[in-house]
Parts: structure tokens; sequence; C-alpha cells
């Protein structure tokens, strides 16, 4: 900076400048100083949301704007979005999709009540994603298929949260952080969860699970892979009474012996049925055999019957001819011999 001492000993050329070159370059300095404020301060920029907040670094900051709506007229190469802290109820599929380049979304503490499967359908890039402090109440099939990149999933204090479909998470082998914890949760089929080679994070605690053989296997992969639970000492039962207040991964290896010690009644409705099965199946076959040589014993009768006839006609014609030759002979034989006996005679005399 430029002191008045100084000043003083610039040459007088120097200080006496007209009017009309010192307003030029007031106006080129004042054009630089305008320049430097917008590119280093965040500013609202076009195309920037109402009660948002926009920068050079694509990131569009909404958080307690008191927004009942997604926000319009957002920048389409957005990478973070924060609307945390509003009271917005719902996430419409298209203009969040047209964010093809988002990577952060943060939707926390809203009043967020669904979402589907179109809801992230072509958010491929997006790797962090916070739905905590919401109304969910369900997440279906394939809600998170689309999100081929996500890393971390943050679905807490979600208190009517109580059904997560067992393949919601099977598409996502990216994922490496998922926090469900502090829902109303009661089970959860953790088989495409243990498919997941990624995983190295799960919080479950705060939800009211019940310790019986339908959350066997999340009880068994707790007590394998407590590592991977943060809060394992916190995920604790609800129910049965027995049990309450017990952590899941204790109870791994007792409700494996205990689910499989007997049979259930699907067991024997099983075996019921596979009886019925087996009986029918014994019965037709009898059935069939017995038509079967009923048929074959009829048709070697009748096969016999038709064959009869020719041989009594042989048995008759044999007989026959036998007679005729041989009393053919003994006719010839008695006139020869009678004659022999005459003519025998009658030298005789």
């Amino acid at each position: 900076m430029t002191t008045c001492e100084e000043l003083d000993k610039w040459p007088k050329t120097q200080l006496n400048t007209s009017p009309a070159r010192t307003s030029l370059r007031f106006l080129i300095l004042l054009v630089l100083v305008m320049v430097l404020v917008r590119g280093v301060a965040p500013s609202p920029s076009a195309g920037c949301p109402a009660r948002c907040v926009c920068d050079d670094q694509l990131v569009v900051q909404c958080a307690g704007q008191h927004l009942t709506s997604f926000p319009t007229d957002l920048p389409l190469a957005t990478r973070q979005l924060i609307i945390s802290n509003n009271r917005i109820v719902d996430l419409p599929p298209v203009p969040l999709n047209c964010l093809s380049d988002l990577v952060y979304l943060d939707c926390s503490n809203n009043s967020l009540t669904e979402i589907s499967e179109s809801t992230f359908g072509n958010l491929r890039k997006l790797a962090y994603l916070d739905l905590s402090f919401n109304t969910l109440t369900r997440v279906d099939d394939r809600t998170f298929g689309p999100l081929s990149s996500l890393v971390m999933l943050r679905m807490t204090d979600n208190p009517g949260l109580s059904d997560i479909h067992p393949d919601a998470f099977g598409q996502n082998s990216g994922l490496q952080v998922l926090d469900v914890s502090r829902n109303n949760l009661t089970e959860l089929n953790v088989s495409s969860l243990i498919s997941l080679a990624s995983l190295r994070a799960v919080g479950l605690s705060g939800n009211p699970w019940s310790c019986d053989c339908i959350n066997e296997d999340l009880c068994l992969w707790v007590h394998v892979e407590g590592f991977k639970f943060q809060d394992e000492g916190q995920t604790v039962c609800s129910g049965p009474p027995d049990l309450q207040g017990q952590r899941l991964g204790e109870l791994g290896l007792q409700l494996r012996s205990q689910c499989h010690q007997g049979l259930g009644s699907w067991d024997y409705l099983f075996f019921v049925a596979i009886g019925f099965v087996i009986f029918a199946g014994g019965t037709v076959s009898a059935w069939a055999i017995g038509v079967v040589m009923v048929v074959y014993e009829r048709y070697i009768k009748k096969k016999s019957e038709e064959m009869d006839p020719d041989d009594e006609v042989e048995q008759e014609a044999g007989p026959g001819l036998g007679g005729g030759v041989g009393g053919g002979a003994t006719q010839q034989a008695k006139p020869h011999g009678n004659g022999d006996l005459k003519n025998t005679g009658h030298m005789v005399v």
C-alpha cells in the first residue's frame, strides 16, 4: 500500500493526470475487484435455486431453509447437494436423476415417507447417501440397486422403519458402511449383506430385535463377524422376555442349536405332504399294473381261442388219414388173404 510520504516523492507529472484518465483507471480497478470477489467468495450463480448457495466447487447448500419441496433450477453439474434440516416430503425422480454427476446427497432431518427404485434411477456416481431422521416405513426390493457406486448409506432414526427387503442391498457390491440404527426393526434378512465383500462397518443398535429363530442368521453373523459392528455392545434383544437385554452376538450359537434341535410345524407338514404323494403314487402305480395285467391276460386268452379250431382240425384230420391208409391196407390185405385161402383150398381139393 502506498503511503502519503511515498506519494509526495512521485514526480509531479504522475500526479497531474487528467480526470478522464483517473476515471478510466478507477473503472478498471472496480472491475478487477468484482472479478476477484466473485472468484473467491461463494455467491448465488445462474441456475442456483432460491434460498440456496452454490459455489464453483459444484456444491449446492440448501440446509435449514425451511423448504417443503425439492429445490428446482439446480445446476446440472452439481456434485454435492445438501438439503438437510428442511421439511421436504418427497424426492421427485425426474429432477433428481438429472444430476447424473452427483456423488454426495444429504437428505437427513426431513419428512421423507417413501423411496423407490426410480428415485435414484440415474445416480450411478452417488457414493454417499444420508436418509437419517425422516419418516420412512419400509425399503423395497432394489431401492438402492441403481446406486452402483454407493459406499456409505446412513438410514438411522426413522421411527416407523420396520421392513427392509432381503434384496434391498443386493446390487450394492461396493457398499462399505451401512447404518440402520435406532429404527423399528425387529428382524433383518442378512443373506444379501453377507455376500457384500466390501462391507466393513454396520450399525444395528437401538432396534427392538426379536431374538428367535427368524433372526438366527443375524445373530450368528454378529457373533462371527463382530468386528464389523461398532455398536455391537448396544445391539441387544427386545424379546422374548427371557432374552431381553442380551447381546445378539452372544446368542448366535445358542439359537443355532435350539432352532435345529427338533422339527417344526412346517417340517411335519412337509412330511405329511411327502407321505400323501408317496401313497397316491403307489396307489396309482398298483392300479395301472393291475389294468395292464388284466388286459394282457385277456389278450392271451383271446389269442389262444383263435388258435384252438385249427388245432382241432389237425387233430381230426390226422387220425382219419391214418385210418384210411391202415384201413385200405387192411381191406386190401383181407381180400388178398381170402383169395389166397380160396386158392389154397382149391388146390388141395
